[in-house]
């Protein structure tokens, strides 16, 4: 095979299994893993792979732009809205306590909730809290931080600090991207470390994501999906990722 034919194959192998090793790429088309480093560079230059630790990724397969919440709330409002009604029915009973992540998808599910519903409440988005305060028997807990313009949420050593001496019943999370090998991720250090507490705040983890955000990554690793109980999306779901997800232990409720 020529150089130039290994190339084509090559971008093509990656854009078919969304995650390819260097050491699977050089046993199979038998050339050195020095090779295969320049064959993906040389894609990634061409914007065809983006290369990764270890391998290489679809050019599209990573998010690193992070919009705002306003453009956010706009993007597939009809599937989060489906995807916040489909929440409802996971909440705990009556006594019981959540953390509610920022996110658009979350503070819908805020907003959906019963206000026949006494809970106790755990959230550092400020619009989440803002759609709670007036709910009469939600017991609001508003956790400090500096609030991020991007995502109105408070983030940084105190938010942190503050969710670490929580233990909640389920927590209900929101991610910019999810897959099988890197887990759940977001752009932002400082939101990726919230998540990170989120999650080991909460007996149950509930993540809220409609389907495009699942099969990429971004940036910062929060969680791998083993950290997770079950995953609320829409129907636009791929079957592949869905398996994936489910090989992985994880509940999948499509809305």
């Amino acid at each position: 095979m020529y150089a130039e034919e290994r190339l084509q194959s090559m971008a093509r192998l990656v854009s078919d299994r969304r995650r390819v090793s260097v050491t699977d790429l050089s046993r199979e088309y038998d050339v050195t893993t020095e090779t295969v480093r320049r064959d993906l560079s040389q894609l990634e230059r061409l914007g065809l792979v983006r290369r990764v630790h270890g391998g290489a990724v679809p050019a599209d397969a990573l998010v690193t732009v992070e919009a705002g919440l306003g453009e956010r709330d706009r993007t597939h409002a009809d599937l989060k809205d489906l995807i916040a009604t489909a929440a409802v029915a996971m909440l705990p009973p009556d006594g019981s306590s959540v953390v509610l992540d920022a996110g658009s998808t979350t503070s819908r599910l805020a907003a959906a909730l019963p206000r026949d519903r006494r809970l106790v409440v755990f959230t550092h988005a400020v619009p989440v809290a803002a759609r709670l305060a007036t709910l009469p028997l939600v017991e609001l807990h508003l956790l400090p931080g500096r609030v991020r313009t991007t995502t109105q949420a408070a983030v940084g050593p105190d938010t942190v600090a503050a969710v670490r001496v929580v233990r909640a019943d389920v927590a209900f999370l929101g991610t910019n991207a999810l897959n099988e090998s890197h887990g759940l991720s977001t752009p932002d250090p400082e939101e990726a470390a919230t998540k990170r507490a989120i999650v080991g705040a909460a007996r149950r983890v509930v993540v809220l994501a409609d389907s495009s955000k699942i099969g990429h990554e971004s940036a910062i690793r929060f969680a791998a999906l083993d950290e997770v109980d079950c995953v609320v999306t829409d129907a636009g779901v791929e079957p592949a990722d869905r398996r994936a997800l489910e090989r992985a232990g994880v509940e999948v409720v499509v809305a």
